[in-house]
């Protein structure tokens, strides 16, 4: 059955005629188009007028399966089932000694006391005019910190381990790879890693439709910006070519050290292959550099578009609150363009996961960290002005946001304790 992946509509919405993004040089900070912030009566989630939030899912609560809804929800897909339904494929960020709430019959790695580790995904499936939750179950298991992912134009979602741990230090298998889950899986599936898109802190995953290609980010201070370019495309198994982007003239992006890369501006970009993808060492990001691979802050959500793609820097820029960075693929040649960095907390701090809203604007959830946390959803129009459109009340981060097929819905995670919204509202505004 072909299962339709709703997170790569940014290419439908932009031929459709949304404005193209341009950039803002400077950056600031705009009045909501949709109004202030109205204080949420229940304390979680203030939106606009006129929008509302509905929890579909939440920490604890008893799945289909027998297990409860696992702890510390992170990166999200949706996609069209075909029959009437919706799927979610959700990541659970977990670490060897967390909670895997409920007993896991079988998964990729152990611990050393035999137990399946807890990390993985789980499923939601939705009736798509109603929301109403069909079905929730475990579909990964066995892996660590699972943090963001990607959807694929064959309709399954890759989930990327943020962690590196060696086989020996606590668990029986190496980490730090991506793994392939089908949107309409039933129930646990096969977990194979695939080992040839790289062994490294992975964050997030976006996958050209034209070519193939996946994208890929890096949550490191000193991160690379990967592409797999796969054998067959759609085939990522059966292996392919790991390479790591060069900026013309530009080592460092981050801006930490000198401004080495104006808000706005372009570089031409190249790509060098690099070898050793297993890597036994987690080296890859140094032996990347030392070849010309420019280094990044923090590599976190990625999303395609229609012929470019966009990702976040979450602690890049000089005041290191964080950037967005836009990857034009055009066949003519590419270019990297530092579409936005932030200049002050109140405009845009530490963004993290990325999509895009059917009116064309960037939706960034933030995720701050530290005694006290403000963390919003950001939007951010063509021009470059960011905005605030949600504050999550409690202390802990958003992340996961992607859209229902028709672009009603803004599902969204609260990350711990696991929340999941439905967030509708007049988006084409």
């Amino acid at each position: 059955m072909f299962v339709g992946a709703t997170g790569t509509a940014f290419a439908a919405l932009l031929s459709s005629g949304c404005a193209r993004f341009v950039g803002n040089p400077s950056g600031s900070l705009l009045a909501s188009p949709y109004g202030p912030l109205v204080p949420d009566p229940a304390g979680l989630l203030d939106l606009p007028e006129g929008f509302s939030y509905r929890v579909i899912s939440q920490l604890g609560s008893s799945m289909s399966d027998g297990g409860t809804v696992p702890d510390r929800a992170d990166g999200m897909g949706c996609f069209d089932l075909g029959d009437g339904s919706i799927a979610l494929v959700r990541n659970h960020e977990l670490k060897v000694d967390h909670a895997a709430s409920g007993k896991l019959s079988e998964g990729f790695d152990r611990n050393d006391s035999g137990e399946i580790l807890p990390g993985g995904t789980t499923n939601l499936i939705l009736d798509a005019k109603t929301l109403k939750v069909k079905g929730e179950f475990r579909t990964l298991a066995g892996t660590i910190r699972n943090c963001a992912g990607g959807v694929t134009p064959w309709g399954t979602w890759l989930t990327c381990e943020e962690d590196v741990t060696r086989a020996g230090d606590g668990v029986e298998r190496d980490h730090g790879w991506v793994f392939e889950v089908p949107a309409d899986a039933n129930g646990l599936v096969d977990p194979v890693p695939l080992k040839a898109m790289g062994r490294f802190n992975h964050e997030a995953a976006c996958v050209d439709p034209a070519t193939g290609v996946v994208y890929m980010t890096e949550d490191r201070d000193d991160s690379l910006l990967y592409r797999f370019i796969p054998e067959v495309p759609g085939e990522l198994r059966r292996g392919g070519k790991l390479q790591a982007l060069i900026a013309t003239s530009i080592a460092d992006s981050r801006n930490w050290f000198r401004p080495s890369m104006a808000p706005g501006s372009w570089a031409a970009v190249s790509w060098v292959d690099i070898d050793n993808v297993e890597s036994p060492q987690d080296d890859l990001r140094s032996r990347g550099a030392a070849m010309g691979a420019t280094l990044f802050a923090r590599g976190e959500g990625i999303h395609m578009g229609d012929g470019e793609l966009y990702f976040c820097c979450t602690s890049g820029g000089v005041r290191k609150l964080g950037q967005i960075f836009r990857l034009s693929l055009d066949e003519k040649g590419e270019q990297l363009q530092l579409f936005f960095e932030s200049s002050d907390p109140t405009q845009f701090h530490y963004g993290d996961n990325l999509t895009v809203a059917p009116n064309g604007h960037l939706i960034v959830c933030e995720d701050q960290s530290g005694d006290v946390s403000t963390n919003h959803l950001r939007g951010i129009t063509p021009a470059g002005d960011a905005y605030p459109l949600g504050w999550l009340k409690a202390e802990t981060e958003l992340a996961g946001a992607c859209w229902s097929p028709d672009g009603t819905t803004l599902f969204v995670n609260a990350y711990s304790p696991t929340t999941t919204l439905a967030i509708t509202g007049p988006w084409l505004n």
